[in-house]
């Protein structure tokens, strides 16, 4: 970049107030653990290294994109514009199943359970997730976890493990594991680096 680094556009960016609800993305080649971690600090919502696979860093874009607009049950339908590859009737499947997911990420139904509850098949609602963006209801829900685990770090001192139980992972260790792969990094680094700034 010609005027600045990604890092400092990021913080620029977060700071005015007329770019800041703006979900910024890295995509570069600083692969290292410390500069993951000062990306999230900086205000990014992911941080893809290269060499990158399109079709991932699309499917992210969709993710940040549809989960910035706020849903509320009453108004679900009006927060994801009807394409012409997204039916109504997947949007109405994908809000109705996300709102569940959502209300307690630590018990979520399993895949059959979640799609009788917002009356369809298994296979139709994962269908209408990918539809919608792009991926499995799995997938958005491990999306969703990790998302919520930067929070918890960042603002609480709840302990990496009563983070994880609450977020639906079986023990600490899974979730350590689960943040560090999506991540690059442990959540008690990611949580150091949050509490003490970039070095």
């Amino acid at each position: 970049m010609p005027v600045c680094d990604g890092l400092t556009a990021c913080q620029h960016l977060q700071a005015e107030a007329r770019t800041r609800h703006i979900p910024l993305i890295f995509l570069t080649g600083a692969a290292m653990p410390s500069e993951r971690v000062a990306g999230l600090l900086a205000g990014a919502v992911d941080y893809v290294t290269k060499p990158f696979n399109f079709e991932e860093v699309r499917l992210r874009l969709t993710i940040h994109l549809r989960d910035r607009e706020p849903v509320e049950p009453a108004t679900a339908m009006a927060s994801l514009p009807v394409t012409v590859a997204t039916s109504h009737l997947d949007n109405l499947l994908f809000q109705s199943a996300r709102l569940h997911l959502l209300n307690n990420l630590a018990d979520v139904p399993d895949l059959v359970q979640l799609a009788t509850r917002v009356g369809t098949q298994a296979r139709r609602l994962n269908e209408a997730f990918k539809n919608c963006v792009g991926i499995t209801v799995f997938e958005y829900l491990r999306e969703e976890r990790m998302k919520e685990a930067c929070t918890l770090l960042a603002d609480t001192r709840l302990e990496v493990q009563a983070i994880g139980l609450e977020l639906g992972f079986t023990s600490g260790a899974n979730f350590a594991t689960a943040f560090k792969e999506r991540f690059g990094v442990s959540p008690t680094q990611f949580r150091q680096a949050r509490n003490h700034g970039p070095s």
